[in-house]
């Protein structure tokens, strides 16, 4: 839990240089590129490239390309169709996925998990909905497509260390997930890139070193070590404990317009949710296990 708060406020300063520093002065794809070259520098020296389970390493070339590679694909596009209001608001929707693919990847159903996404979902749709305009439909899509290749990253990313555990430390085959976030953003930057909106400044360097440094690399390393030691349930309503944070870091550095009433009512509600995971989930996973084991035994 620690790792997921701790990326979670790494994260929400992010946004806010990525919206005051990049948006709409750096080309997107070459901004996304940068991002995974830069972490895969931190990862790749450091991978083990023998001894190793093949599916655990082609597991993370696929979780990488879809977290990291499509994610931002889908989310960069999407700004094209709708405005950043409702790109916002359409993101909160990630915990039902991360709650609704850890539910198929290890075959049961988790009432807990789900009800607490759904909760965590009206709480960032209470601090983000300001009006849908009509033509969204577009929009919708690409977002809803990040929103699921983020979270089936992630869920993946879990799935894969608990099938395939392994002594070696996490740090030694990360850099695999980087290789495949390279497979997707690569032939993006070639064929849609604008070279001509490459950085100019030095700040808007700093901006990318730190975005690909402490965001993308140690960030999503931690995020995802994170992912591997909470139940779905957390990791689905944690997704969304970003927007409160990011709206916060807005208004301190930037004081940027946010209603301070919506913030503390959607933020409780996530807060609520958290609880609600905690107090009811160990005791419906150990109910499903009982009944696991009692339907192997009639069988």
């Amino acid at each position: 839990m620690a790792y997921l708060i701790f990326v979670t406020a790494l994260w929400a300063f992010s946004f806010s240089l990525i919206d005051v520093y990049l948006a709409g002065q750096v080309d997107s794809d070459f901004a996304v590129l940068s991002r995974v070259v830069l972490a895969g520098l931190l990862f790749l020296p450091l991978a083990r490239w023998r001894g190793l389970p093949v599916p655990l390493l082609s597991g993370t070339v696929l979780v990488g390309a879809l977290q990291f590679g499509l994610t931002y694909l889908c989310l960069y596009r999407s700004f094209a169709y709708l405005t950043v209001p409702e790109v916002l608001l359409f993101t909160v929707t990630t915990p039902l996925w991360v709650a609704l693919i850890d539910d198929a990847l290890y075959r049961r159903f988790s009432p807990v998990a789900l009800l607490a996404a759904i909760m965590a979902v009206i709480g960032a749709g209470v601090m983000r909905y300001d009006g849908i305009t009509g033509d969204f439909l577009v929009g919708f899509v690409l977002i809803q497509a990040a929103n699921f290749a983020f979270a089936a990253g992630q869920v993946g990313y879990k799935h894969l260390n608990r099938k395939f555990p392994v002594d070696v430390p996490a740090w030694r085959f990360f850099g695999y997930f980087y290789l495949g976030g390279l497979a997707v953003s690569l032939p993006s930057f070639l064929l849609f890139g604008d070279p001509q909106m490459l950085p100019e400044t030095g700040v808007e360097w700093g901006v990318i070193l730190w975005l690909g440094l402490a965001a993308s690399g140690l960030g999503l390393f931690l995020w995802n070590r994170g992912a591997c030691l909470v139940d779905g349930g957390t990791l689905a309503v944690m997704n969304n404990v970003l927007i409160p944070a990011g709206l916060l870091v807005n208004l301190l550095l930037w004081d940027e317009g946010t209603d301070l009433l919506r913030l503390a009512i959607g933020s409780g509600v996530i807060l609520l949710s958290l609880w609600f995971n905690a107090r009811f989930s160990r005791h419906a996973v150990l109910q499903w296990r009982g009944t696991e084991r009692r339907a192997g035994q009639d069988a």
